[in-house]
């Protein structure tokens, strides 16, 4: 039965039997409880005890609906208009409702009756719930400031839980508007809403005449969907409903598809900034992600190498080409190593980066390359691990070829292409610095700047007691110039690295210290060391240059290079023993975008008197005339000038028409 207990307080109830319902006998009785214990519910004919009640049994599709009903009245029961609670109820009883087949019971349905002498008997009791009114017509809820259950809420004067007494106390201290109760005032807009002190004076004439009924309240707080509840599973499913359409082609932003009709996915950080396990890779969109996870949930992903995925032909199938490769600096990947539960234990592998090139040719994939670095721990090993996955997307024809970082103009987030015209060899891109470990300088790799991002990076460059100011001042300025080793930077993404002279811009280095005068002490006073570089401040200017296709590109025009001085001072506690210190060393990068030509200056009039700036106010007195402005672009402008004169053609032919003029040229006459 469903529901298996109903308590029942009207003179009806109804339930459900689900299941096998073929020759199935439904009873009822009455069960007379012996000091408040009831007797084991068993199976059996209809008793001589129900003369009250009556049994109906319908057919539905795959249930029986089974109604209980009380036959006679309540004109015995004594009733108290004012409160029909306060008296014990008229008719307790406990019903049994039984389903057995072949003198074996299948299910049992009990019922507790307590009917009171005011209960309404033209209602079914199963249908006793609370009546919501739809959302949609209703503004708001009728008291918005009544925030707790079973309280008065201070200052909430439409909150019924505070008596009169109460109320008294804040009466003139009542919350207004809509949080206050008044969950349908009058809108601005309404020819019967007050006035505000600040309202214009050709507001009467603007109102509009509307019922309260339609109000813009309506709907306000209403979206029209339903929440679901919420799963009882820890697992998130990014999509329920997987759509493949890879069989036609991928488009740009379409999720990679295997041939089982799932998601290719790679770990990927979330705008929360969490680790997605399995996030789908998207058709034509690199992305370079790090994720921080622990050793002991880490698992190697071994099932790359046997994925076939759909390349975006019908039927075409493409297997990824994996290669692995041993990292030969596991220090550099997992960080707070803790002690080891057992040294027996076979060592496992750990995947610490998976690069993946995907080669396209027009709306297909024609191959894959993997590339895994993984590291050998052991089986029992703790501490954090930082992975990296990145995954980019080439021609099918690309070969070594520097790659473009837009064209013409710059992309957000591509490299910041350069160049060093004293080498042989020339550098592609500038650098900032990819902490790892304990941090450390030496074993930092580089990171590409990307263009339109603003970054802060840094490490930590052991300084020995040996060491002096001089020689801690030049390996400072040895690893700054590290990061920036060009000499010019491209102007536009597709600039040529063969030619000088197409869109380079020189890096203009300020401020570089001059370490070879060796005019510097040993130690200083104190063992203080002055000006000493510590940061690197990049500043790269750009702006619009124009657009392609109605896209706008950007270019840089400039680029300088600063380094901050500091005064550091070794740390060595009450003596200082042959250990190392940490001396810290940063670089940012940062963005300025210029106007392409310089805006407009305001006119003393715009400065003067703000309450006609269009920008500033909803009515916009200088836009009147609108139409015949050069701003607008619906019409061709002769078009616009030639209506406006017909219509001061009409406005002339109006007035002359009109009653007074009439009146002044019969006085005239």
């Amino acid at each position: 039965f469903i529901p298996a207990f109903i308590r029942m307080t009207g003179p009806a109830v109804s339930a459900s039997l689900v299941g096998g319902t073929e020759d199935v006998t439904v009873s009822l009785a009455l069960l007379q409880d012996k000091e408040g214990l009831l007797p084991t519910p068993a199976c059996g004919a209809l008793t001589n005890e129900t003369g009250d009640w009556s049994l109906t049994v319908t057919p539905s599709v795959s249930a029986l609906d089974v109604t209980v009903r009380l036959k006679r009245g309540l004109q015995g029961c004594s009733a108290n208009e004012t409160d029909p609670f306060s008296e014990p109820p008229c008719v307790v009883q406990t019903l049994l409702v039984s389903a057995s087949h072949n003198s074996s019971c299948l299910a049992h349905l009990l019922i507790r009756v307590e009917i009171y002498a005011n209960s309404s008997l033209a209602r079914n009791a199963s249908e006793n719930v609370t009546v919501i009114p739809n959302q949609v017509y209703q503004p708001l809820g009728p008291c918005p400031c009544n925030l707790t259950a079973g309280a008065c809420d201070v200052r909430c004067c439409c909150d019924q839980e505070c008596s009169s007494d109460l109320t008294g106390l804040f009466r003139e201290a009542c919350f207004t508007g809509v949080f206050g109760g008044d969950v349908n005032p009058l809108f601005d807009q309404l020819c019967s809403a007050p006035g505000a002190p600040e309202a214009p004076g050709w507001f009467p004439f603007l109102c509009v005449q509307s019922p309260l009924a339609n109000s813009p309240f309506l709907g306000y707080f209403y979206h029209g969907s339903v929440s679901s509840r919420p799963q009882a599973s820890a697992e998130v499913y990014l999509h329920t409903d997987l759509r493949d359409f890879s069989d036609f082609g991928y488009k740009q932003g379409d999720p990679i598809m295997t041939v089982d009709k799932a998601y290719f996915t790679i770990p990927q950080v979330s705008l929360a900034g969490q680790c997605l396990q399995n996030a789908p890779v998207a058709f034509l969109q690199n992305f370079d992600v790090q994720c921080a996870t622990r050793l002991e949930v880490s698992q190697e992903r071994d099932g790359i190498i046997n994925a076939k995925i759909k390349n975006g032909v019908l039927g075409g199938i493409v297997t990824p080409r994996v290669i692995y490769e041993e990292a030969t600096d596991p220090d550099k990947f997992i960080t707070r190593t803790e002690t080891l539960l057992s040294n027996g234990s076979a060592p496992r592998n750990v995947n610490v980066e998976e690069h993946y090139i995907f080669r396209w040719n027009n709306n297909t994939i024609s191959e894959i390359s993997v590339k895994i670095i993984r590291v050998a721990i052991n089986a029992h090993q703790k501490g954090i691990t930082t992975q990296r996955f990145t995954v980019k997307f080439l021609s099918y024809n690309s070969g070594d070829e520097k790659e473009f970082s837009g064209n013409p103009g710059y992309q957000l987030g591509k490299p910041v292409r350069a160049l060093n015209a004293n080498r042989v060899n020339n550098v592609t891109t500038l650098h900032l610095w990819q902490s790892a470990g304990r941090g450390l300088c030496t074993s930092a790799t580089f990171k590409p700047i990307l263009f339109g991002e603003n970054a802060l990076s840094g490490c930590l460059l052991e300084v020995g007691t040996s060491e002096n100011c001089t020689q801690l001042r030049e390996n400072a300025v040895e690893l700054l110039d590290s990061l920036i080793q060009a000499t010019h930077v491209a102007m536009r993404g597709n600039s040529n690295y063969n030619d000088p002279s197409d869109g380079w811009v020189e890096i203009i280095r300020a401020d570089a210290p001059d370490t070879d005068t060796g005019a510097d002490p040993l130690v200083s006073v104190n063992g203080i060391c002055t000006d000493i570089p510590a940061r690197l401040n990049v500043r790269i200017l750009s702006s619009d240059a124009g657009a392609v296709e109605g896209i706008t590109q950007q270019e840089i025009l400039g680029i300088e290079t600063r380094l901050s001085l500091v005064n550091w001072q070794f740390q060595c506690g009450l003596t200082c023993e042959d250990k190392a210190d940490l001396f810290p060393v940063s670089a940012s990068v940062q963005f300025i975008k210029i106007p392409a030509q310089l805006p407009r200056p305001p006119t003393r009039f715009q400065i003067n008197f703000t309450e006609y700036d269009c920008n500033r106010n909803e009515v916009c007195w200088p836009q009147l005339l609108y139409p015949v402005t050069r701003y607008y672009q619906g019409e061709p402008y002769s078009q616009c000038v030639a209506k406006g004169l017909l219509l001061v053609s009409f406005f002339m032919l109006a007035v002359f028409l009109s009653s007074p003029w009439a009146r002044t040229c019969q006085v005239i006459s």
